[in-house]
């Protein structure tokens, strides 16, 4: 798969995440979606060389999805539990 189909795939699997994951973001819809292609990007590397699952060149793979939407799930539960919610009123 190439760059740019992963950084589709992360776009989607950061909406995934937010949809499982909902609240406000500190960083709005733009942070959401940089946070997605990030942990599409460590989900799919930890997947292959961690966990000893390959990953496919197929766009459809249901384990390049699971990784993706993995990765960005706990990227963005880490980047929630750093930065909290900045829009909070005081």
């Amino acid at each position: 798969m190439s760059i740019i189909g992963w950084i589709i795939l992360g776009l989607l699997a950061g909406a995934i995440a937010k949809i499982l994951l909902p609240g406000r973001d500190p960083g709005g819809l733009v942070g959401t979606t940089l946070i997605g292609i990030i942990g599409a990007f460590i989900g799919g590397w930890i997947s292959s060389h961690f966990l000893d699952r390959p990953i496919s060149n197929d766009f459809y793979d249901t384990t390049t999805w699971i990784s993706a939407i993995g990765g960005s799930l706990v990227l963005l539960i880490i980047y929630r539990l750093l930065f909290g919610n900045s829009r909070e009123r005081h």
